[in-house]
């Protein structure tokens, strides 16, 4: 996808200026998607329909070298305009993708950046564009999103910052801040709908097949299980578990992992949440297991393979003793 990203057609003339414009900067291997949600939901408010004429709001691609920009899948993108004054966009959105690249972003955009904050431009971080922000020395005092997937790489890389990983974003003043993926596309609906309009916001969101807005504290899809605990063993063995809900780990294997024993781990659990690793584990399959059979049509034994159980009478048996009833009816009641 080696192109411009503002659209080849101009706003009709006479039309008023754009009320929304955004600049982006996109970090190498940055995540694709993450972008293209994003920059998609601007392009679809921009004008009646799909015709993608930049005419409520407008979107450049910035960079230091104007080389294309590898995503993480190996797409390319080419930018459209090099690094000059940031006061002219409304905002500034960073898109990160993989944590190794995040320290090869250029000094020329870190300047960038830092002079865009003291212009008060808004700065915008998504996916790991937030870890970026903070690297820069521009998120101090802010709260920030980041995906429960990173949660941990996060809390190891960078002091002085509590990220939040149970929200799909957050605007905390003059940074915002998402965990990537399609809850860019929320926070681009947000940014239409304050500049724009709601009417705008959501037929941007209905044309990409999206129900509609989600505020900012929805809950991350695929977050682990609610337990509240400032112990940082156990959140880094949650997110493990999350990681391989289909395929579970031994205690003793997620102890390994995290370089501890067992013993440690069970008493860890037992101390932070009053529970065993592997209840707790229990419990967050099973909870997944609810959310397949609110949200999909697999079927009761797809459901216990993805959930990690060996067969669909394992499955049936640990859903009825938790929720009191089989799986088939839970659905049927919904």
């Amino acid at each position: 996808m080696e192109q411009s990203i503002r659209s080849g057609q101009q706003p009709r003339r006479g039309t008023p200026a754009p009320r929304l414009s955004v600049g982006f900067i996109l970090a190498r291997r940055f995540t694709l998607c993450a972008f293209a949600n994003f920059v998609d939901v601007l392009r679809l408010a921009a004008d009646e329909g799909d015709r993608s004429r930049p005419i409520l709001c407008e979107w450049t691609l910035l960079s230091d070298t104007m080389s294309p920009v590898a995503s993480s899948c190996g797409v390319l993108v080419q930018p459209n305009e090099r690094l000059g004054d940031p006061g002219k966009f409304d905002y500034i959105v960073v898109v990160g993708g993989l944590i190794d690249e995040i320290p090869n972003l250029s000094l020329e955009y870190m300047r960038y950046l830092q002079r865009a904050a003291a212009a008060k431009v808004p700065l915008v971080g998504v996916c790991t564009g937030a870890f970026i922000l903070h690297r820069a020395g521009l998120m101090d005092g802010y709260r920030c999103c980041v995906s429960w997937f990173h949660h941990a790489d996060f809390l190891e890389q960078f002091d002085g910052l509590k990220p939040v990983s149970d929200q799909i974003f957050i605007v905390d003043r003059n940074r915002l801040t998402c965990s990537g993926g399609a809850s860019s596309a929320h926070l681009a609906a947000y940014l239409v709908e304050k500049h724009i309009g709601r009417a705008q916001a959501r037929k941007s969101l209905h044309i990409m097949i999206i129900d509609d807005a989600l505020r900012a504290e929805k809950p991350q899809p695929g977050i682990p299980l609610d337990l509240k605990t400032d112990d940082g063993l156990v959140k880094k063995a949650l997110l493990l578990m999350q990681q391989n809900i289909d395929a579970p780990l031994s205690a003793a294997e997620i102890a390994r992992r995290l370089g501890t024993n067992r013993r440690q781990l069970e008493r860890r659990f037992q101390t932070s949440v009053g529970m065993a690793p592997t209840l707790a584990y229990k419990i967050m399959r099973l909870e997944y297991a609810e959310f397949l059979l609110r949200h999909t049509d697999q079927s009761v034994t797809e459901i216990a393979t993805s959930t990690g159980f060996c067969d669909s009478s394992h499955f049936i048996r640990a859903f009825r003793e938790r929720n009191g009833t089989t799986p088939a009816a839970y659905r049927t009641r919904l």
